[in-house]
């Protein structure tokens, strides 16, 4: 006897056994089996309704190896009884990737690598143009959940003041950073010299960052984005970035990803890196082994140990 689990893309993964079966796992080039227990996908791989429609009955779990799951639809899999879960496991690798995301769209570190790499300097003999200082700036965070909160430990070295804004205060949390709460999105973006998100995705935040909420951030204000794409409008953020309303943006994430807008690519002041948030090799075995363990979990006792909220269970 063995499990078998229905893979959204081909994966690397070892031989193992779980509830003292072998495992095998299939890819999607070979469809999904009749017998199939689980559907193992990333969080950059849409399990949307007319695939879990597709799944054998045998399917009872979605396990994602992601923090996020927008890329699923929820409420297809509670039609269908199919448990979701995710793996929340890449919360300082991420807040690493953000904060470098701060300190190279303020210091203008891509345009000043491109410059040299050109011939710039040595051409011309001046260094590029100015960025704007980190130390002692004012940061917003627009969510204050792990990534948010770890990304406020960084910038307490960095004698940053730090605002944040979520549904609802966090000041226990906020106690230990330092941080003071915002009860209006556009209160933090009044105040903030340098905006970083960490919201979810989802249908209240989608394009939350819209034209209006760019024209009320401060003057010169860097954007950066490590969470969802979607959280922004990006043609107001390039408007907004062409105008110098928006000094400079540092981007990991975008709406149509792998795709990006050309209007990025034409902008010196952009940084732009490839939805890298979790890809240091100990944060991917991190992500592959708590997904392994929900796997086991699950088969063992039919529950997971990271469970995503279903439409139902949401409050």
């Amino acid at each position: 006897m063995s499990i078998t689990i229905a893979t959204s893309r081909p994966m690397p993964l070892p031989t193992i056994e779980l509830a003292g079966q072998a495992v095998h796992f299939v890819p999607p080039e070979q469809g999904i089996p009749d017998n199939a227990r689980v559907y193992l996908g990333t969080a950059v791989d849409p399990v949307d309704a007319a695939l879990i429609d597709r799944f054998p009955g045998s399917i009872g779990l979605i396990a994602n190896l992601g923090v996020g799951y927008d890329n699923i639809d929820r409420a297809a899999a509670a039609r269908r009884g199919i448990q979701v879960s995710n793996t929340p496991v890449v919360t300082e690798d991420t807040a690493d990737l953000a904060f470098g995301l701060i300190l190279a769209a303020a210091r203008r570190m891509g345009e000043g690598e491109r410059y040299v790499r050109g011939g710039g300097w040595s051409e011309s003999g001046q260094p590029p143009r100015v960025g704007i200082r980190v130390h002692g700036a004012k940061l917003g965070l627009v969510g204050f959940g792990a990534i948010g909160q770890a990304v406020a430990r960084r910038a307490q070295g960095f004698g940053m003041d730090i605002l944040y804004h979520c549904p609802h205060p966090k000041p226990a949390a906020a106690a230990v950073l330092g941080a003071r709460y915002c009860s209006t999105l556009d209160e933090l973006l009044g105040a903030a010299d340098i905006l970083s998100l960490h919201a979810p995705l989802s249908d209240a935040t989608r394009g939350m960052i819209d034209a209006t909420a760019l024209a009320a951030c401060k003057p010169g204000a860097v954007l950066v984005n490590s969470a969802r794409g979607a959280l922004v409008d990006e043609d107001a953020l390039i408007a907004a970035l062409h105008s110098g309303h928006i000094a400079a943006a540092g981007l990991d994430v975008f709406v149509g990803e792998p795709a990006i807008s050309p209007g990025f690519l034409a902008l010196d002041q952009v940084v732009l890196t490839p939805h890298i948030g979790s890809a240091t090799a100990q944060c991917r075995f991190d992500v592959v082994q708590r997904g392994i363990a929900n796997i086991a979990h699950f088969l063992e006792t039919g529950t997971v140990l990271d469970p995503v909220p279903l439409p139902e269970a949401i409050a």
